[in-house]
């Protein structure tokens, strides 16, 4: 019998009893042939591997993530995930959708077709992902129908705007769930459900929703699992308490270990989906279970049937691993073809014009001055209605007023909503006299001019100010500052770059990322933009931002479906009320 390869004298990672067997591996074609005992006296191989005892277990795959959260194009997010033996993805480019549209999520998937890591593609489902907001697209049925027919989409992506779901029987939502039962019912539904339980999780499910991707609580996870709905579990799920369960309940098949977003520097520096796995161990999971919900689980789910596991007929994708317990990865082979190397130079070229030239001037927005930063009480986001009925203690125009202040706080990506008063003078309110700084959005798409302002406090930045583009999902320009000065430098240093963030304090620029590429990309190589996130990081909490992840903190400020109180260009948004609120209350 003819091969391409035969690996020898490897430990086999068997996915259907969750085990390792010593045995020898034949590929032909990309594909898995022959996993037993036998050898060249059977098998005549191209190539002969020697594995030396080490462990082979199939590619790592993740079916939920973002690939412009970690900022960079497909084929840099490809070269960094290789080498963590990731080989195969489900990405939903809901950012870059959020920005072109339809032509944001063809281009994407135009990007990934010549990369190493198989990029599968999950429709964005909620773009925008409220109706309160400005983006520069939006995906409407009739798009999806044209992804559809590509052959190129495995699922719909995750469903964000539950409230709508559950309160709005007519909401664009609910038609886009209709419209997919009735005409594409095998296609996989994904979900975005935090905190939802009883009733209104059981009628979301009744939808067609049946996953999760959010941060888990045991109450959550028994519930959710209860009523068949799948688990993907991300890093912030991995409590002490979480990890028992799974580790202690017979719910292998219900669960698998995402990403969802990953930070540049991260990926270089901790890993992927690998680094997930290697943390379940450490918490006491067994390797082959921490390894099946990476592989098989996952690939079962997203309906992979050609993936997942090391047997006749799958892919040969699979990783050798010195080390079982630290998952130490020493090659990632592709289709039966070695990708990396740990023994190797792996270096990356850099890469330009991957994208339309409209893609890399997307931000329509004049420069700001001290005027756009100025909160006045005749502002109706402001003062709710009209602006006129003023309920300060002073007299019409002056305060103090009871405000809404977003409270940040660390551990988390939820903002908590404080009232505190705020004094008022002339009309205006006298924000950078308080405790409080202030957080502004502006709608950069060139669509109305929008723009609302907001009050900020808790674990945020004491000092200076920060901008981005990069504020999900509608990627409007958000301006977080302690005074006017440093907002009007960092939002003028991001506009000029066509995207980005920068980090102000006292006139001086601290760090400044670009992102040209739609205002969220990249096309820097990997280490250049680890390096440049690194330093932006350290800028954030040079500032006294008091978080695990600042990067993410702030870009999900403007998340109007995360709780509980966030803001974007049509003013301050109740979460769990599912509307715009006033800042006065």
């Amino acid at each position: 019998m003819r091969a391409d390869q035969l690996i020898m004298n490897v430990k086999v990672y068997n996915s259907y009893y969750k085990r390792f067997d010593k045995n020898n591996v034949a590929v032909l074609d990309g594909r898995f042939m022959y996993v037993g005992p036998g050898g060249p006296e059977m098998i005549e191989a191209d190539e002969v591997i020697d594995a030396r005892g080490r462990y082979m277990i199939p590619g790592l795959i993740d079916i939920h993530l973002h690939i412009e959260s970690t900022m960079v194009t497909p084929v840099t997010f490809s070269h960094g995930l290789i080498r963590c033996g990731v080989t195969s993805i489900v990405a939903e480019p809901h950012e870059m959708a959020n920005v072109f549209g339809l032509e944001g999520v063809q281009e994407m998937m135009a990007a990934s077709r010549e990369t190493l890591v198989d990029m599968f593609y999950a429709i964005p489902s909620s773009v925008p992902a409220t109706p309160m907001e400005t983006t520069g697209g939006a995906i409407e049925i009739e798009d999806m129908d044209a992804l559809l027919a590509t052959g190129e989409i495995i699922c719909l992506g995750e469903i964000m705007n539950y409230v709508d779901v559950i309160r709005d029987p007519d909401c664009k939502t609910n038609q886009i769930l209709q419209h997919i039962r009735k005409n594409y019912p095998d296609l996989v539904i994904e979900g975005h459900t935090p905190k939802l339980l009883g009733l209104d999780l059981h009628r979301l499910i009744f939808a067609g929703v049946d996953s999760d991707h959010t941060h888990q609580s045991i109450e959550g996870l028994k519930a959710r699992i209860a009523a068949g709905m799948f688990i993907e579990i991300q890093e912030k799920s991995m409590t002490p308490e979480v990890m028992d369960y799974l580790i202690q309940h017979d719910v292998a098949q219900h669960f698998c270990f995402v990403t969802d977003d990953v930070m540049p520097d991260s990926l270089v520096e901790r890993g992927h989906l690998d680094h997930i796995v290697r943390k379940a161990i450490q918490m006491g999971m067994r390797p082959e279970d921490a390894i099946y919900a990476a592989t098989s689980t996952p690939a079962l789910r997203m309906k992979m049937t050609d993936r997942g596991s090391i047997a006749p007929g799958k892919v040969a994708d699979y990783v050798l691993l010195s080390d079982l317990e630290q998952l130490a990865i020493d090659q990632v082979y592709k289709k039966g073809r070695k990708a990396y190397d740990d023994y190797e130079l792996y270096k990356q070229d850099r890469s330009t014009g991957q994208f339309p030239a409209h893609f890399y001037t997307s931000v329509k927005l004049d420069k700001l001055t001290a005027a756009d930063f100025a909160i006045r009480l005749s502002d109706p986001k402001v003062s709710g209605g009209t602006g006129s009925d003023f309920s300060g203690e002073g007299k019409e125009g002056e305060g103090p007023y009871a405000c809404r202040v977003m409270m940040v706080k660390d551990g988390s990506t939820f903002v908590e909503e404080h009232i505190a008063p705020i004094p008022a003078e002339n009309g205006e309110l006298l924000w950078e006299d308080s405790e409080y700084g202030q957080i502004a959005t502006f709608e950069r798409y060139a669509v109305n001019g929008n723009r609302a302002h907001g009050l900020i406090g808790g674990d945020t930045i004491k000092r200076g100010a920060i901008a981005t583009t990069y504020s999900h999902d509608n990627h409007n320009l958000l301006v977080v500052g302690r005074n006017r000065e440093d907002m009007i430098l960092a939002a003028n240093t991001v506009i000029s770059s066509q995207g980005g963030f920068c980090v102000v304090e006292n006139g001086k620029v601290l760090a400044h990322l670009e992102l040209p590429v739609g205002g969220i990309l990249t096309e820097e190589p990997l280490a250049v933009v680890s390096h440049q996130v690194k330093e932006l990081r350290a800028a954030m909490l040079s500032l006294g931002y008091v978080h695990y992840n600042p990067i993410m903190s702030i870009s999900t400020h403007s998340l109007a479906v995360s709780p509980a109180l966030k803001i974007t260009d049509y003013g301050l948004i109740d979460v769990n009320a599912g509307k715009v609120v006033p800042l006065i209350v």
